[in-house]
């Protein structure tokens, strides 16, 4: 993956960490709810880093599955989130589209991969 897409990532990461202070702040299911965001949010460029220490191409492609998977939880959450009126509309809108974008370059990496195997 290109240094990038690396940087998109933890630019994310940063992104939902500046977020969830203020969910984390209110009591209940807003909380639980961004904890949740937080695991999954910043998981995705923590598993896109260790991608680039992949010891085969099938590695790689077993890390990038995992940033798939965690990106497409966070768009989930984000989902509820902004159902129950948890993040500013701006914001959860921004961010839903980060993590969009960031699964579809994802998949198309490990699309890619397969196919070079």
């Amino acid at each position: 993956m290109h240094e990038t897409f690396r940087n998109e990532t933890f630019q994310f990461a940063v992104d939902i960490v500046y977020h969830c202070p203020r969910l984390d702040a209110k009591a209940g299911v807003t909380r639980s709810l961004g904890r949740q965001l937080l695991r999954s949010g910043t998981s995705i460029g923590a598993n896109v880093e260790e991608a680039q220490a992949a010891q085969s191409s099938a590695d790689f492609v077993s890390k990038c599955s995992i940033a798939l998977k965690e990106a497409r939880e966070t768009l989930y959450w984000l989902r509820l989130l902004d159902a129950g009126d948890h993040l500013a509309n701006e914001d959860g809108k921004l961010l839903r589209q980060e993590a969009d974008e960031l699964s579809r370059v994802i998949g198309a990496t490990i699309v890619r991969t397969r196919i070079q195997k």
